[in-house]
């Protein structure tokens, strides 16, 4: 008796479309499924037969699985037509359906195209990267703004309006987007960063590699392997520099000053020249030197024995200046075409600074500074031999040795 009271209970139900909307929706899932693993098993054995990249691209980026819920939308609009009542409202499922799928579709199939884009050596120079985000966000607005004039019988007109009429609070919401955008665009289309750069922006603690330029961030990968993600309008808010100038020269600069005391500086005597001119970086210069200095001398009718200040005469810095300047023209790493100078800076508590200006020819981080260090280590060594002195303050090793020959003085 209860079971004969419960089926003349559930009969009114049991004949409803509510068990057609029920099987048309699970037949719709297990065609999803059953369409996808198809798809997908004829798709890996097409690829592992190719040499080609796409197939690989279209399962890495998961296009199979977007273009397998077309099936579930046929069978939906097939069913949809054995439904009198609530038909309608499966049609309307379908199209919610149709519409994601071609979402997704868009949206793998662009980054198909972009991934293969990026194998090319043009996208470091025009990267698409944000172009391809915009493009994407567009679609998928889109598409929900077709979804709901489905769902509610609404013009798409109608919603762009009311959209536009919230247009300031849009602008507010997505700020940083928008300027993002902006900025991205100007960044590539005036060349100002490229993936692969180095770049420095004290202000973010960024010094490192460009790898990555989206819609909204710049992704850098700093030399301590740190990475460090700054929004892109920022670039055109604060200022940066980019190394890459340098490396399209193929040289990189010098520019590195020594402190020379200068109680040390002084009129060269005859000892001095004699030992000056058995030098042979600076032989040739000696003699020409000396030569000019003698004939001026002489034509002014200056009296040099009269006073060590009288007439022209060469210093110990000053050749040791030029003596720098050879060692540099003849150094095999660095660039002969481009600016080399020794020069003076304005002097400071801490001395005379001695600037050495040059660019070497290996802009490659640890090189340039191996051949940097060669350099000044050699300067170092024979500021001695021109009877110049280093400045530097005092350590306690300077103040144990003054004490101990003060001691023995004493």
């Amino acid at each position: 008796m209860k079971t004969e009271a419960l089926l003349k209970t559930l009969k009114p139900y049991v004949s409803h479309e509510w068990v057609k909307i029920a099987v048309i929706l699970l037949a719709s899932s297990i065609a999803y499924k059953l369409s996808k693993y198809l798809l997908l098993t004829a798709a890996r054995r097409f690829a592992e037969k190719t040499r080609s990249r796409i197939d690989d691209l279209f399962l890495e980026h998961k296009v199979i699985q977007a273009v397998a819920l077309y099936v579930p939308v046929v069978l939906l609009r097939i069913g949809a037509r054995f439904l009198p009542k609530t038909g309608i409202w499966i049609e309307k499922l379908a199209f919610v359906v149709l519409s994601l799928a071609v979402a997704l579709t868009i949206d793998r199939l662009i980054s198909v195209g972009l991934t293969l884009y990026e194998e090319h050596p043009i996208s470091r120079r025009w990267p698409l990267k944000g172009y391809a985000q915009v493009v994407k966000l567009i679609v998928y607005i889109g598409a929900v703004i077709v979804v709901f004039c489905v769902i509610l019988d609404k013009s798409p007109w109608g919603i762009l309006s009311g959209l536009g009429a919230m247009s300031a609070i849009l602008m507010l919401v997505f700020r940083h987007v928008i300027l993002s955008f902006v900025a991205s665009f100007q960044v590539i289309t005036q060349d100002l960063i490229r993936i692969g750069d180095w770049i420095e922006m004290p202000k973010y603690n960024v010094d490192g590699e460009v790898t990555d330029i989206t819609l909204t961030n710049l992704i850098v990968r700093n030399w301590d392997k740190t990475l460090v993600v700054v929004p892109t309008y920022k670039l055109l808010e604060d200022s940066y520099k980019n190394w890459r100038g340098m490396k399209e020269s193929g040289a990189r600069r010098i520019k590195r000053a020594i402190y020379i005391d200068q109680h040390s500086v002084k009129i060269c005597d005859k000892e001095m020249l004699e030992k000056f001119r058995k030098i042979d970086l600076i032989k040739d210069y000696m003699e020409s030197k000396l030569k000019e200095i003698e004939q001026y001398n002489e034509e002014h009718q200056i009296d040099t024995e009269a006073s060590i200040l009288s007439g022209r005469r060469l210093t110990n810095l000053g050749t040791f200046r030029i003596y720098i300047e050879e060692y540099l023209k003849r150094h095999p790493k660095i660039r002969k075409d481009m600016t080399l100078m020794v020069r003076h800076l304005q002097p400071t508590p801490q001395g005379l600074p001695l600037e050495v200006y040059a660019f070497v020819s290996d802009t490659r981080w640890v090189y340039y500074e191996r051949i940097q260090a060669d350099i000044f280590d050699h300067i170092l060594a024979a500021i001695p031999e021109f009877e110049l002195r280093v400045f530097q303050f005092p350590s306690g090793f300077d103040l144990r040795k003054a004490i101990k020959d003060e001691i023995k003085l004493n």
